[in-house]
């Protein structure tokens, strides 16, 4: 067994779900030393200790204990997508995978529709969007700017972010995000 690459699964794992040490810990069961020690590969945890560890990260052991598939194919009709008030409809492109910070979303906004307002991502992360069709209303932090069909955007992503539209027809657009570092908990995107 490669110890780094266990303590890289499992740190990423940890770090994914917003989780300190200490809070892996408590949920657990297993010391923060220990722990520590298995995140730096420089100790050969027991079958029962990785068992509690994958508990208390809410995973099976097997994902603890292989290596991620290189490619992670995730097909149409496996899509999260997501229908919010309002109308707004998220579908979630990107497969979920361990210790990469990247999403894909196609949205659409009904006439009328405000997304919500999001808070910063962390310093260092990137956002792309590209409007398929219609009009974005898009405040950035205190700045108003739309953007037309096949218009684009790049923007750090540590800034206040609201989505709308304020047009007589749908808009649909595509997010392209790339976080730098995990989020912590209470600080993701969330609608408002």
């Amino acid at each position: 067994m490669d110890l780094g690459a266990l303590g890289r699964r499992v740190q990423a794992a940890r770090t994914d779900r917003g989780l300190t040490l200490q809070a892996l810990a408590e949920r657990s069961g297993v010391s923060v030393s220990m722990l520590s020690a298995v995140e730096r590969g420089s100790k050969a945890p027991t079958v029962v200790v990785l068992d509690r560890i994958a508990d208390g990260l809410g995973l099976p052991l097997a994902d603890l204990l292989t290596e991620p598939a290189r490619m992670i194919v995730r097909r149409a009709a496996d899509q999260d997508v997501v229908d919010e008030p309002g109308g707004w409809r998220r579908t979630i492109l990107t497969p979920v995978v361990p210790g990469v910070n990247f999403e894909w979303i196609r949205s659409t906004l009904p006439p009328g529709c405000e997304a919500g307002t999001y808070p910063p991502y962390a310093a260092g992360s990137h956002e792309f969007i590209f409007v398929q069709e219609g009009v974005v209303t898009l405040t950035i932090d205190d700045e108003t700017l739309e953007l037309e069909e096949g218009d684009s955007l790049y923007l750090p992503a540590d800034v206040t972010l609201s989505y709308a539209n304020r047009a007589a027809t749908p808009c649909t657009y595509y997010v392209a995000a790339l976080i730098m570092r995990p989020r912590r908990p209470g600080l993701g995107r969330r609608s408002g």
